[in-house]
């Protein structure tokens, strides 16, 4: 059990800090900071760039040099104890001299969890576990997810006027195409986003009305995630923007896309909404982010398969209009409730967040 220790929870932020240069950038890894503290002085920082580079903890001690001698290490992720595609950091930590590490959580894969830690304090240095351990669990929601569960972690983002409507109808009852309802502040906040998750995914019916592009606009340094597709009965057109190579296409066994395949794009087939997570986890997609429309975003719920929320609602009213999501219909008693709810204000819109799922842990069991 972790005591108290203020300054502990102050580097371990600084650590998080470090961690989040590198979120949606390593899969399959972990995002992961380190710090070096000796004499109440931050002597290196380092953070996980990508899959196949140093960890974290190499350029923090590389950064310290001599003065990691003694020294206090806060570490984001418990140290990795295995040879991979670099050599274990435990070994680093323990050639390096350092007299204590802190951990913020142990790795979530039972073949590994603990071990580091178990090396560490046999080469006699003193361990801590526990530090910041909701915010970095949080932040590794998505290689949690990846490893315990062999699926991304799902996302589902939507934005609705007070009325809970998320487009507007035309004449025909269409959704109106590119129909703006949040400011933006809000929509600056959802490039943010993007460009920190593996996947976004929409319906094709969201393709056939807007025809997006799916990209990171306006962030400077970005990197734009796959496109996910899901298309069940081949209604994409192969000449869509968003059919380029990268993206994902995801249909049911037996339809022919090879049209789309031929743009560049992969199809993969799944008769149900758990398969095909299960075959983007295959993919190494850690995180996935659902952006529409209610049709997917609905069977995605309905099967118990998204795990956090994050809706932006606008001070507008619009009376006749299309519903965030579909599906059969049910008591009050049987909403799907939030935990851990948050609220932040961002121009004249609020923005909710809260997760449906628990972010696997280890021992945590990995349902769903």
């Amino acid at each position: 059990m972790y005591t108290e220790h203020p300054p502990d929870a102050e580097y371990m932020r600084l650590a998080l800090s470090e961690a989040a240069r590198g979120v949606g950038r390593t899969t399959p890894n972990p995002p992961v900071g380190c710090v070096i503290v000796q004499g109440g002085q931050v002597m290196g920082r380092g953070f996980h760039p990508r899959a196949g580079e140093p960890h974290a903890e190499v350029f923090a001690l590389r950064e310290a040099g001599e003065q990691a001698r003694g020294a206090t290490a806060y570490v984001t992720l418990e140290p990795c104890s295995h040879f991979g595609r670099t050599p274990p950091c435990v070994d680093a930590l323990i050639a390096a001299g350092v007299a204590r590490v802190v951990i913020a959580a142990l790795d979530p894969n039972p073949r590994v969890g603990g071990q580091g830690a178990s090396r560490l304090r046999a080469a006699g240095i003193d361990v801590t576990v526990g530090v910041a351990e909701e915010q970095a669990v949080h932040q590794q929601a998505g290689f949690r997810s990846l490893v315990m569960r062999g699926r991304p972690w799902v996302i589902y983002k939507y934005a609705m006027t007070l009325d809970g409507k998320v487009a507007a109808l035309d004449t025909s009852g269409r959704s109106e195409a590119n129909g703006l309802v949040t400011g933006l502040a809000s929509r600056a906040r959802v490039m943010a986003w993007r460009n920190e998750v593996d996947g976004i995914a929409v319906g094709s019916g969201t393709v056939t009305t807007d025809d997006p592009l799916l990209t990171t606009r306006g962030v400077e340094g970005g990197r734009d995630p796959r496109p996910v597709v899901f298309d069940g009965q081949g209604r994409t057109s192969a000449s869509a923007r968003v059919i380029r190579p990268g993206t994902v296409v995801v249909t049911a066994p037996g339809m022919d896309l090879s049209t789309h395949e031929a743009a560049g794009a992969q199809v993969i087939y799944a008769a149900q909404p758990r398969e095909a997570l299960t075959e983007l986890g295959r993919l190494n997609f850690s995180t996935l982010f659902v952006e529409g429309g209610p049709t997917l975003a609905g069977s995605l719920l309905n099967a118990g398969l998204v795990d956090e929320v994050r809706a932006f609602v606008a001070p507008k009213l619009l009376g006749a209009g299309l519903n965030p999501l579909t599906g059969p219909l049910r008591p009050m008693r049987e909403a799907q409730v939030l935990r851990d709810v948050t609220f932040e204000p961002l121009g004249a819109d609020l923005l909710v967040r809260g997760l449906l799922n628990d972010i696997p842990r280890l021992n945590a069991g990995g349902a769903n």
